[in-house]
């Protein structure tokens, strides 16, 4: 078996029962990235000699029957967004190009703790802020499958590395599908757990030093390239922190590990207002047949009553108060900034002229105050009830993650054509993700299939808040019927 294809959950085994070594392990990742990331670009920091200082001691620490934990010996890479102690952290802002923390983020400091090795850091872009990666301090990350395509953002680098088999694992970020819609036009695995369920300390943003204002929205995941993978690196981030007082300290629940037989599965095509392409409602629906052939319980449907434009009115609005008004008076300009382009872009130039559903209550936004922050909340419970008692009759849902796969690097805030189409930009890169982050549910985006062009296609499989074990479950049992008929996401890079 080739090493650099080999799941983190196989290579910590291995190298456990000394099959393989922690060196050869590293020396593998290190030969793919010097062969390919030039052309891709997801690796921005590389601590090779560090790392390779790291695998000796594991190799030995084995050799006298020392055991660092789960993922002892395995090279793991880093969203640049996250801090690394000794080791320069960006979030590809051009202040922080020089930065090294001093302290581990959180979810960095508990793999380590497992035993994993920091290889590098992943690009993103600038503090986190696009639906592509690409920043002033590291440039542009190309698509391994099309270096012509966008990796999406901000976790671009992360998801790019594990389809470039650059790493076995990676840790990012996701505030409106930072991890998952990377995850679907990569074509690997992805996890966004449910709000608060995994520490997010050590972020940028917030810049470092400065108050927290981010408490709602924000979700730190793993990218890999097996549900399996998934389901460990979230066995060891989640829990409380005493950094994060809002981190519960609940117990993982067991997954019920229902047989695909079992299975009670809703799936859609999505909205009516953003119809995805026909390559992905064809992928969609050859995995409903594939799931229906193998047994499980299906149904096309959606939540009765949810107003699936409110949702992302709900979602721009706490956008705007953590993103931007809690921060500065600046942050509040460019969020303001950022509004007025968005909706000037999709009036001129797509199909939405009578404006998106982003801006549909910016009356809450601006002016700012506490009562319309409250009045915004009790919005998003109600919302969350809602989607709750949807769920209730699910073991999971099944949607699209973004309206089509992968489109060729762009500006920002423009357009994206789909099918012909032209729409507005932060709706097709992030109208099927932000609800989440508004509602605060788990989900997983597994590949599914790939466009004519090529292009990998995901789906997002949505869970109950709290059910994270038990969504990771059922994902795993849809990666089985997945194995069964295709094989392995390998993105063919240039010889």
């Amino acid at each position: 078996m080739k090493i650099i294809l080999t799941s983190a959950s196989e290579l910590a085994r291995m190298i456990r029962q000394q099959e393989i070594s922690a060196v050869e392990v590293l020396e593998a990742y290190l030969q793919q990235i010097e062969r390919y990331n030039s052309q891709i670009n997801a690796i921005v920091t590389l601590d090779a000699e560090k790392a390779m200082q790291r695998a000796k001691t594991a190799d030995e620490a084995l050799a006298k029957g020392e055991n660092w934990g789960v993922l002892h010996g395995v090279p793991v890479t880093i969203k640049d967004t996250l801090a690394t102690a000794g080791l320069k952290t960006t979030a590809g802002y051009p202040p922080l190009k020089d930065y090294v923390p001093s302290e581990d983020a959180t979810t960095v400091a508990r793999l380590k703790a497992a035993g994993a090795i920091i290889l590098g850091k992943t690009n993103s872009a600038e503090l986190a802020g696009d639906y592509q990666t690409n920043n002033p301090v590291f440039g542009q990350t190309n698509n391994s499958w099309n270096t012509d395509y966008t990796v999406g953002g901000s976790s671009g680098g992360s998801a790019s590395a594990i389809a470039a088999s650059f790493s076995a694992l990676d840790i990012g970020s996701d505030i409106g599908g930072s991890i998952r819609q990377p995850a679907h036009f990569c074509g690997v695995f992805g996890f966004m757990p449910t709000d608060r369920r995994v520490p997010t300390t050590g972020h940028i943003p917030e810049l470092p030093g400065k108050t927290k204002h981010i408490r709602r929205m924000l979700r730190v995941g793993p990218l890999a390239r097996s549900v399996k993978d998934l389901q460990l690196c979230f066995t060891i981030i989640t829990g409380a922190d005493s950094k994060q007082p809002e981190i519960p300290p609940l117990a993982l629940n067991r997954p019920t590990n229902k047989k695909l037989t079992d299975l009670k599965i809703a799936w859609t095509y999505g909205y009516d207002f953003l119809p995805v392409s026909q390559d992905t409602r064809s992928a969609i629906k050859n995995l409903v047949n594939r799931l229906s052939d193998a047994g499980c319980q299906l149904e096309e449907c959606q939540p009765p009553d949810f107003d699936w434009e409110e949702a992302l009115a709900n979602y721009s609005v706490c956008a705007g108060y953590e993103l931007f008004i809690s921060a500065s008076q600046w942050s509040i300009l460019q969020g303001m900034w950022l509004g007025v382009v968005t909706e000037f872009y999709a009036r001129t130039q797509t199909t939405f002229k009578s404006g998106t559903p982003l801006t549909k209550k910016g009356n809450l936004t601006f002016p700012p105050s506490v009562a319309k922050y409250n009045t915004l909340l009790a919005e998003r419970d109600r919302q969350i009830s809602q989607m709750e008692h949807f769920l209730e009759r699910w073991d999971a849902w099944i949607c699209p993650v973004a309206i089509t796969p992968a489109f060729p690097h762009c500006a920002p805030n423009r357009f994206i054509a789909v099918d012909g189409v032209k729409l507005p930009y932060l709706l097709a890169s992030g109208g099927y993700t932000m609800p989440f982050n508004l509602l605060g549910n788990p989900v997983v985006v597994i590949p599914i299939g790939k466009s004519q062009t090529g292009l990998p296609i995901g789906v997002q499989i949505v869970g109950k808040r709290w059910q994270d074990m038990n969504l990771l479950a059922v994902a795993n049992e849809i990666e089985r019927v997945l194995d069964s008929f295709q094989s392995p996401f390998v993105p063919q890079l240039a010889q």
